[in-house]
């Protein structure tokens, strides 16, 4: 890697267990048209394609779905190969010698748009689609690889995986068209099709299922059969089909283990100098991913060394993600109305290890073993009322606060929504409400420079920051005290938690699990958690949920989106909303600035923000 030309290939220790060979790199260059990040320098950007082979009997790899039933090599090893993506100071003396791997979100690279506040693309020309370029100003390098079968080629970072020939199985697939995976003129399937059995449509999660003629168009693609009919916007439509050819996917979670393990420990050749340390970060479904990377037991090496030092996770909630399974289907993710009954959830949800009075079994995430990284997960208001993040950090049933362990930190980002990044949309999209615009990422920023002085130097970040049922912040969805604001109806219930028998067949849960939701002040927005100044000195009220119109399933819990209703400027103004007014609230401007600025250096002090947001954050009041 060091001259760029060179193919490298290693097995590590214990024999056959897997091994790596990199390619030339099919691209290298300067990075960002060769911008300069400060004491960092220039960085250079590396492209290539690394083939991986397996062993199936090695005890790392058993727990790899069909990977003992995948063809095989003369040499007994399952075959794969992966994209991957290093970005790393030109001058290796001006890096910092660490490794943050980001876990692509379907392919895509989020650090850059969310993180630093920049554009989206994993392909960024210059500086300014950079924002605040933070991991780069601090010297890291930077990787991103393959791990999504799923994932599709076009968006840059992918995996191959084999398939088992021939293996069939009855599934399902659900589709929703006009939400967050854009319209569907037809119904696009994960496996090849043997058959058909059904297909009908719903309304909503629990509406009766009606069937819905249908026409095999190939083995992936599923038509409705009147001509000119197109899927109706928010309907839930179910695809019952007899699938084959499932590949291999959970090799995506050795590739991972394997690729990082191994450029982690020729850091000379790849870096340009010995890497000390690596994190991990990812969003959402990568969040996700690196939740069930941890319980799986990948972030323990085939030689048993440590895979990743600290993992930052934002927005996972209490999720895995369904790439481990036969037939998986990993973009899949479970919420009130989309993907509700397709595997996501499972106990272990808390780092801290419990008994769950509904599986019978004793554990917690972490392993107790070398693997367990320094963990730090942060989440929204919506990952509570969607994805039972209470459960992070309460008994299964949610009837008391538990104690995360010493590695552990868990915070809530009071008032956010699931996405939330500079730049949110502010109008109600497909909602009943405007849609919440406050940015989170300010507090993620400072929490992933905590994350890395804690790998690095063991200086604890600070402590966690969550709602508990000890103080009344953390309460049943019907418990919240919404101010009875006009317009403001809140949903029914939040999402719901309960073990998955069947996937394929779900059917009522005989038992479930508790999960609970932030309680509000008056204004309506949290009380506990991390209180951005958009929250501790408020224009209105911010909340993670929001509900759908039409055309999309009236009143039903959105996927993602959350609430901004803004205060009243005047008392006049306000009328029957119990919330104070902007005027009743700040004598004036300079008044409502000093208050962000106490905030913001509060805050600052506390190591929740770093000093340019802090700056920013004034500066922009």
């Amino acid at each position: 890697m060091t001259d760029g030309s060179r193919s490298e290939a290693a097995t590590l220790d214990r024999p056959r267990a897997t091994e790596l060979t990199f390619a030339p790199p099919h691209r290298r260059e300067p990075f960002a048209g060769g911008a300069a990040f400060g004491a960092s320098g220039v960085y250079e950007r590396i492209e290539g394609v690394v083939s991986g082979a397996l062993d199936p009997s090695h005890p790392a790899n058993r727990g790899i779905a069909l990977l003992n039933q995948a063809p095989r090599d003369a040499d007994g090893l399952v075959r794969y190969k992966s994209s991957y993506i290093l970005l790393r100071p030109a001058d290796p003396v001006l890096g910092n010698g660490r490794l943050i791997y980001e876990v692509n979100n379907r392919g895509r690279i989020m650090m850059l748009a969310n993180l630093c506040a920049g554009a989206p693309g994993n392909d960024p020309k210059s500086l300014a689609e950079l924002g605040n370029a933070l991991p780069f100003r601090m010297g890291f390098s930077l990787l991103w690889t393959g791990w999504d079968p799923a994932a599709p080629k076009a968006t840059g970072l992918w995996l191959e995986a084999p398939a088992i020939e021939g293996l069939t199985r009855p599934i399902r697939e659900e589709f929703v068209s006009g939400t967050r995976l854009g319209v569907h003129e037809a119904f696009r399937l994960s496996h090849d099709a043997v058959r058909i059995i059904a297909v009908t449509v719903r309304r909503t999660q629990t509406a009766e299922r009606i069937p819905v003629p249908f026409v095999l168009a190939d083995a992936r693609t599923v038509r409705l059969a009147q001509e000119g009919t197109k899927p109706v916007t928010g309907s839930i439509y179910e695809v019952r089909y007899e699938a084959t050819n499932p590949r291999v996917q959970g090799i995506g979670f050795a590739a991972t283990r394997d690729i990082v393990s191994h450029i982690r420990s020729h850091g000379v050749d790849f870096t340009g100098r010995t890497i000390t340390h690596t994190l991990a970060f990812g969003i959402s479904q990568a969040g996700r991913y690196l939740r069930d990377h941890i319980a799986q037991g990948f972030n323990a090496g085939c030689d048993g060394a440590r895979v990743f030092d600290g993992v930052l996770t934002h927005v996972a909630g209490i999720g895995r993600v369904f790439l481990n399974t036969p037939f998986a289907q990993p973009f899949r993710t479970r919420t009130r109305h989309e993907d509700h009954d397709f595997p996501e959830i499972e106990f272990p949800f808390s780092s801290a290890v419990m008994t769950d009075p509904v599986t019978g079994a004793t554990e917690g995430l972490m392993r107790g073993d070398a693997g367990d990284p320094k963990l730090i997960e942060t989440n929204t208001s919506t990952e509570y009322w969607q994805k039972g993040a209470s459960l992070l950090h309460t008994d299964p049933l949610g009837g008391h606060d538990v104690a995360l362990p010493p590695n552990v930190r868990g915070y809530l980002i009071a008032g956010t929504q699931h996405g939330g990044k500079a730049g949110m949309p502010r109008d109600n999209g497909p909602c009943v409400n405007p849609r919440n615009w406050h940015d989170p990422m300010a507090a993620i920023r400072a929490l992933l420079v905590a994350l890395d002085e804690w790998v690095v130097t063991d200086r604890e970040p600070p402590e966690s920051r969550l709602p508990k049922i000890a103080d009344g912040s953390l309460v049943p969805a019907g418990e919240v005290a919404f101010p009875a604001v006009l317009g403001l109806t809140p949903p029914a219930a939040a999402n719901d938690v309960y073990p998955l028998a069947d996937w394929t067949d779900p059917r009522a849960p005989a038992h479930a699990w508790r999960p609970l939701v932030p309680q509000v002040d008056a204004d309506g927005n949290e009380i506990a958690g991390i209180r951005l100044p958009a929250i501790a000195v408020p224009t209105g009220t911010f909340t993670g949920w929001n509900l759908y119109r039409e055309p999309h399933p009236a009143g039903e819990l959105a996927d993602r989106d959350g609430t901004f209703i803004a205060f009243a400027a005047t008392k006049e103004a306000r009328g029957a909303d119990p919330r104070l007014s902007l005027a009743e609230r700040y004598d004036s401007e300079t008044t409502r600035v000093a208050q962000v600025k106490r905030v913001v250096d509060a805050l600052r002090q506390q190591r929740l923000l770093l000093a340019e947001d802090a700056e920013r954050l004034v500066l922009r009041e």
